[in-house]
């Protein structure tokens, strides 16, 4: 064939290769005849919460990557998960518009917010538009205490984790004095409070109860305020962009105290920001060690292999999108009002437990596990059930 009449033929192949090249998967998909299924995420993207918030993006885009390998069928077709996530800075206001953004982009399903502030005014959003939402990390009692159908979680609440941190510090760790600092977030403010109420039933004094914000980085005026009520322990209701720095400016105003966080704090950054000021702290986290549950071990080879090491609440987020797909499954039907009655009342064998929810959306069974700081790692001490009985 003579280069003149090639050379066009050549283009155009190249034009269509290119533009198949330039299709997104769900393009792809949708051309081959799958149907495109859409879950929405939330989370705090940018901003000092943003490496929690991209973990949580990962473990849900590595559920969902998974999912698209079997080849799943529901209604008759075969199906293509795709993920819609969004920044929702940790910010309430910020997360109501990203929840409308989802409802109108059609989302079969939400895996979020991270936050409690953010997952509380979202979740009404969800709610009014019928949309099933599975919150991996909103641990606020408030969260599944609205009535709302929609709304479940993965991880024990702040019901149970305040009563354990509560109860270890006034038993174990025999605090007859303790000083609480909160940040005043849903989240923050909702676990002081429940440690409060256990800390208290278990004979110990609350000395000091002291406000900050989830911006702050300056802590010695509060922890001024504490250093002369001599507490024996110091409870930290946040996250750990305020706690690094907090356990550094406790350690350079020498108060001679134990440091609590819940499960805001249990983060190898919490490590890296206080530096040598984190020995010795003590932190929980709902659920067991990720060594001890069902399929943690493999799920952290898998993700450390794909994305980096887990922050926090990784395997939660795969375990909600799993809970939720395995729900459509059983109802053969991506359609939230149809899969919701299924979700229900699932029993799901998930990577971090049995998923199975209770008549309020809360996790059934949620155990606690009560972490320390030991040569510069964060290493388990004990595993306790949400009634604070030993979990051996």
């Amino acid at each position: 064939m003579p280069f003149h009449f090639a050379r066009p033929l050549l283009l155009a192949a190249l034009v269509l290769t290119l533009g198949a090249c330039g299709k997104s998967s769900s393009d792809r998909a949708a051309a081959s005849g799958d149907l495109v299924v859409r879950i929405g995420a939330a989370a705090p993207l940018t901003g000092n919460q943003a490496h929690i918030g991209k973990d949580n993006e990962s473990g849900t885009r590595m559920a969902i990557d998974d999912a698209n390998t079997k080849g799943i069928v529901i209604g008759g077709r075969k199906i293509h998960f795709e993920l819609i996530s969004e920044d929702d800075q940790a910010d309430p206001k910020t997360a109501t518009i990203v929840a409308q953004k989802l409802v109108d982009n059609k989302v079969s399903g939400i895996i979020g917010h991270l936050n409690s502030g953010t997952t509380i005014p979202a979740s009404k959003i969800y709610s009014d538009n019928g949309i099933v939402q599975i919150s991996p990390s909103a641990t606020a009692v408030n969260y599944t205490a609205q009535g709302f159908k929609t709304a479940f979680r993965v991880m024990a609440n702040d019901a149970q984790q305040g009563r354990v941190l509560g109860e270890y510090a006034a038993k174990n760790l025999g605090a007859k004095k303790i000083a609480v600092i909160d940040d005043r977030t849903a989240y923050g403010q909702g676990l002081a409070d429940e440690f409060i109420k256990a800390a208290q039933a278990n004979g110990a004094q609350i000395v000091a109860h002291e406000y900050t914000n989830d911006k702050a980085v300056d802590f010695t005026a509060v922890l001024t305020a504490v250093k002369g009520k001599q507490p024996d322990l110091l409870f930290y209701g946040g996250m750990d962009p305020q706690a690094g720095p907090m356990a550094k400016q406790i350690k350079a105003l020498a108060l001679n105290l134990k440091f609590m966080m819940g499960d805001g704090g249990y983060t190898p950054e919490f490590i890296k920001l206080a530096s040598n000021a984190a020995e010795g702290a003590y932190a929980s986290l709902p659920g067991v060690p990720l060594t001890k549950m069902p399929g943690g071990k493999e799920f952290e080879a898998r993700f450390v292999a794909k994305y980096q090491p887990i922050q926090l609440y990784a395997p939660y987020c795969y375990d909600a999108v799993n809970a939720m797909i395995a729900a459509m499954q059983k109802a053969d039907s991506v359609e939230p009002a149809k899969y919701l009655p299924e979700l229900a009342k699932i029993s799901h064998d998930g990577v971090t437990a049995k998923i199975r929810f209770d008549a309020k959306g809360d996790l059934q069974g949620g155990a606690i596990t009560l972490y320390q700081v030991q040569q510069g790692k964060w290493q388990p001490l004990e595993t306790l059930g949400a009634g604070s009985a030993l979990i051996m």
